[in-house]
């Protein structure tokens, strides 16, 4: 006993608590991102692709104003203040979502979004602030912090499965409402230990502090109408979302061809490469939620021993194989580079697309191996899962930490902005690749498994040839980095 006091006596104020804020504040996510899909489709009368493109946008705006969350926080509110705002603003969202209007769906998603996107970078700062640079303990606290996002994660898919079963999406929705609260009800709790500790905002007088405020406070509100409108118009959004991101590629391509300083500027070309790959792999990753969950609803018997399996469920698979796969994984490298076999980053990014075309091959087997009725065997979809989760395993944990090596200390805020946009861009990819079938007037697996096998196939070389070029490149890149390196 006296051991365990000790032990919780040498943990910085704040961060335990940080771990059960980020799990309640998990809670609504996980609720969404599982649930949107098969709600808009069964309560809301969107067809496949209006889905599909819905959920694009859900991902898009989530990780795209993950960066300027990043900006507001701690230099016109406080990392707390923007926290408990983006919750209270999720918490108002889901409960206009759990109204069950087509209105009250496009509202409630500008409110969530909005206070998604703004605040989640709050956590993680709020975290790293609780210790010094050279803290040997950071490591373990995110680590925690980690596992406490996995089990809201969990939590949140097993109960929206659970409440998903017999359609009581209302109920489901208010769940996430509550759970929402509950972060911020925690937070408020212990609010003096969260405070910020050496932010800009701080080293603000008293008058500059409130004007920054009341700037953030309207941008926080005012972003919802925004939102709002622009989830109205889905495919405009999206196209227009696409000619962004293609600017700022070719923003980064002329940076990186006018960048002075040669080992830097071959560091540059080492990340484009990368990330090209990188985009690859998560607009397959993330048909999650949106395709492989409408093809696991109508074209898959969701039955293991005779118990039935919720959709949402099935994504706990990554959840589980995350948890336990991390710290296998992270040994067996520490291992593999004890004997002396390299395991660098350009093996790792192509090794994950690898997984990923296997992963999306697995399933036109099992369309070959269907019933009778064309319904695929639910060990099919969970070997694809449980492929793509080892793939995420290998590019997932490296992606930030290859930015923070590639990228010049100048451009180091722009690349890792362009890197967090990759995923925005991914989930809209997503959105077009699971929108290409379309749902059959007769329901029947058997008229839509034909373009599923098509789809998967396609979707699954193209992963196989991209790991296959990045590791023909491999030697190339090698040189590029570890060239920048020695010089």
């Amino acid at each position: 006993m006296q051991s365990l006091k000790t032990s919780l006596a040498r943990i910085p104020a704040g961060s335990g608590v940080l771990f059960f804020v980020q799990m309640f504040s998990t809670l609504g996510y996980a609720v969404l991102q599982s649930s949107l899909v098969l709600y808009v489709t069964q309560r809301l009368g969107f067809n496949n692709e209006q889905a599909a493109l819905m959920m694009g946008l859900f991902g898009a705006f989530n990780y795209g104003l993950h960066l300027f969350g990043g900006y507001l926080g701690g230099r016109f509110l406080s990392n707390r203040n923007l926290f408990i705002g983006g919750m209270v603003l999720q918490v108002f969202g889901c409960a206009a979502i759990a109204g069950g209007s087509l209105d009250g769906l496009y509202l409630g998603l500008a409110l969530f979004l909005t206070g998604s996107g703004l605040n989640v970078t709050c956590l993680n700062m709020m975290l790293t602030q609780r210790f010094e640079p050279e803290d040997p303990r950071r490591e373990g606290a995110f680590l925690w912090n980690y596992a406490g996002m996995n089990l809201g994660f969990f939590i949140g898919y097993a109960v929206a499965g659970h409440y998903q079963l017999d359609q009581r999406y209302s109920a489901l929705f208010w769940f996430a409402t509550v759970g929402n609260a509950v972060a911020i009800l925690f937070t408020l709790a212990y609010w003096n230990r969260l405070a910020d500790l050496r932010t800009p905002l701080l080293q603000a007088g008293r008058r500059a502090f409130w004007g920054r405020f009341a700037v953030g406070v309207a941008i926080l509100v005012g972003l919802v109408p925004v939102l709002d409108g622009l989830l109205r118009h889905p495919a405009d959004t999206a196209l227009g979302m696409k000619a962004f991101c293609a600017l700022v590629a070719l923003g980064l391509i002329g940076l990186t061809w006018r960048h002075p300083v040669v080992a830097e500027r071959q560091r540059m070309q080492a990340f484009l490469a990368l990330t090209l790959g990188s985009l690859v792999f998560w607009s397959l990753y993330q048909m999650a939620p949106s395709g492989l969950q409408l093809f696991a609803v109508g074209n898959v018997r969701l039955e293991v021993l005779g118990m039935t399996i919720a959709p949402q469920w099935v994504q706990n698979i990554n959840t589980v194989v995350i948890v336990i796969g991390g710290p296998l994984l992270a040994g067996w490298f520490t291992r593999l580079r004890g004997c002396g076999w390299p395991v660098d980053v350009p093996q790792q990014f192509a090794a994950s697309l690898l997984l990923m075309g296997l992963g999306f091959l697995a399933l036109p087997l099992g369309i070959q191996l269907a019933a009778p009725d064309g319904r695929v065997a639910f060990e099919w979809l969970a070997l694809s899962y449980g492929l793509q989760s080892v793939g995420e395993l290998l590019i997932s944990p490296i992606g930030y930490a290859m930015v923070g090596r590639l990228a010049p200390p100048q451009h180091q805020g722009l690349m890792m902005g362009s890197w967090m946009l990759v995923s925005g861009l991914a989930s809209l990819f997503a959105g077009d690749f699971s929108g290409w079938v379309a749902q059959p007037v007769d329901g029947s697996p058997l008229t839509s498994n034909p373009a599923y096998s098509t789809l998967f196939t396609q979707l699954g070389v193209g992963s196989l040839v991209t790991g296959a070029v990045l590791l023909a490149l491999r030697p190339w890149l090698r040189r590029l980095i570890g060239g920048a390196e020695r010089a």
